[in-house]
């Protein structure tokens, strides 16, 4: 696997960064078993979740993985995704669907309309987090929960020094100042730039607490198709959260 790291464009959004990126996540995120989503990931994901039925909203739902399988388990679900191109695909894979291109900080959804939303691993890839997760709040009805997987805070403040099982990992920058970045990976025959914000845990916890949500579940996910002892089963890669919508 190859990958290498630099800077989003500042002139670009993210969410133009990922409409530019579509067709390559469209291959990426459907070859079964290719990322962690098959490998673990969305197992970790869905024990988070209250148990179906439910009316659920996926925001950043992509190409529409997420909302299918939230399917077939028993949920109602709506996906939203300000890429036209991943919606035309989640349309196409699944013509029964409710898929909607929106941006998350302007949800085209009345007040309390779900009794849950799901961010899965797209938080990190929104312009602006505290619009969208005030647009969360307003949908959910009161006790709904929010559930959300994002790139670690750790993760993404740092790299290892090598691909070593034992390589130290280097934050050189500050852990707290937020800024965009993006990842290019290189593996089997694929390549994807993933184009992301970093945000302190501090940054995104103060964010659901602003909207009046309170925190009710945090996760830290290691790779757990690693072995013991290296590297990202040393550290978090992705960090869940959830928080419930108080009752009126």
């Amino acid at each position: 696997m190859a990958r290498s790291v630099g800077r989003t464009p500042e002139r670009m959004t993210l969410r133009d960064a990922w409409e530019a990126e579509a067709r390559n996540w469209i291959a990426w995120s459907r070859r079964p078993g290719h990322d962690s989503y098959w490998q673990f990931h969305r197992d970790a994901f869905l024990a988070t979740l209250p148990p179906p039925p439910a009316r659920v909203v996926d925001v950043g739902c992509g190409e529409g993985r997420l909302p299918r399988d939230l399917k077939r388990i028993g949920y109602e679900v709506i996906g939203i995704d300000g890429s036209s191109t991943l919606v035309e695909a989640a349309r196409e894979a699944d013509p029964e669907g409710d898929y909607r291109v929106a941006d998350a900080a302007s949800l085209p959804l009345p007040e309390a309309s779900a009794d849950l939303v799901t961010a899965f691993m797209s938080l990190q890839d929104v312009d602006d987090l505290d619009a969208a997760l005030h647009e969360t709040a307003r949908v959910l009805v009161p006790g709904g929960r929010l559930r959300t997987a994002v790139v670690h805070p750790i993760n993404s403040a740092g790299r290892f020094a090598s691909g070593e099982h034992d390589a130290v990992f280097e934050i050189r920058g500050s852990y707290f100042e937020e800024g965009r970045y993006s990842d290019t990976i290189e593996r089997d025959g694929l390549t994807m730039t993933f184009a992301s914000a970093h945000r302190s845990l501090e940054r995104i916890a103060r964010a659901v607490l602003a909207t009046g949500l309170l925190i009710d579940h945090v996760g830290e996910t290691p790779d757990a198709a690693d072995p013991p002892g290296s590297r990202w089963r040393r550290l978090p890669l992705f960090l869940h959260l959830g928080a419930i919508k108080p009752a009126a």
